[in-house]
């Protein structure tokens, strides 16, 4: 009996992170929410000394952190995709110091599943079969958005994350999409039900790196935030920003509309994180995730 109380201790234990320098030297934990697919899970490295640069290669990206003040801390947002499958996800941690050994440690991040809900949605014919003639600029368009997805330039945001309307959110982030019958990508978006001209803001400052009409998601805006951050807005009536544009928090990028493949007026919000596709709404919270407050410390 005494063996089986132990073995069972032994295999409830947490796992314990391993690092190349003193433990005191590198601490890794996670704040704000339970890491499901879809979700940002912020990061917090503490060290003993100032660092230059500290990185982490989580769920196969790279993810760059960005320094509090004194240089010691540091804070990373990682994205889970969302069709990434839930179990423990070891990240691999690295801070850098020029002229000093550089310290490492590893964190286990556990996604826990989560089930989405279907939606059926009738469409113009040529956005759920889009004709011939529609297929290379579709494609052109797809490997447009991926090149810019790709992209990790310099942190351009400070401030919290904001809904850019202030309207009620339709549709789920993730829902599995049926056009005309036919299946098609999870959703991942959020969409706000939305009048036709109503003003929509900036979710954080960035670059206008995009803004113009696509095929799917008609009047198109993309901002980016920085180290691999970026917000789509769709749908737009009109565009009110140009492309190379810096925008502040909250500045107007457009007006609410109907354009592209759309049911209705209506905002659709998107946001990839180093290309996963996460939701705006886990973006938010984990932006204002106070940074004393880790759930899970390793």
């Amino acid at each position: 009996m005494r063996w089986a109380w132990l073995l069972a201790l032994l295999l409830t234990a947490p796992a314990v992170t391993s690092t190349s320098a003193k433990e005191a030297d590198l601490t890794i934990s996670s704040a704000g929410q339970v890491a499901q697919p879809g979700s940002v899970v912020l990061m917090i490295v503490a060290c003993r000394e100032s660092q230059d640069r500290v990185v982490a290669s989580a769920l196969g990206r790279e993810v760059v952190f960005y320094p509090d003040p004194d240089g010691k801390t540091w804070r990373g947002l990682i994205g889970v995709d969302v069709e990434s499958p839930p179990g423990k996800y070891t990240l691999i941690v690295r801070a850098i110091r020029e002229g000093h050994p550089e310290l490492s440690g590893t964190h286990d991040l556990r996604v826990a599943p989560k089930q989405f809900p279907t939606r059926r949605l009738s469409v113009a014919t040529r956005f759920a079969s889009p004709p011939e003639s529609a297929v290379e600029r579709i494609r052109q368009e797809s490997e447009r958005l991926a090149a810019i997805f790709q992209r990790v330039t310099a942190r351009r945001w400070r401030d919290p994350f904001l809904v850019p309307v202030s309207d009620r959110l339709g549709s789920n982030f993730g829902a599995r999409s049926i056009f005309n019958g036919q299946p098609r990508n999870p959703h991942a978006g959020i969409d706000f039900q939305s009048q036709e001209g109503t003003p929509i803001r900036a979710p954080n400052a960035g670059e206008i790196v995009l803004a113009e009409s696509l095929f799917f998601t008609g009047n198109t805006v993309i901002v980016d935030h920085g180290l691999g951050l970026y917000s789509l807005l769709a749908h737009l009536s009109r565009i009110d920003v140009k492309l190379g544009h810096a925008v502040e928090s909250g500045a107007p990028v457009g007006l609410v509309g109907a354009t592209g493949r759309v049911t209705g007026p209506h905002l659709h919000w998107a946001v990839r994180l180093n290309e996963a596709r996460v939701d705006p709404m886990s973006l938010v919270a984990a932006s204002q995730t106070p940074a004393g407050a880790p759930r899970d410390k390793h």
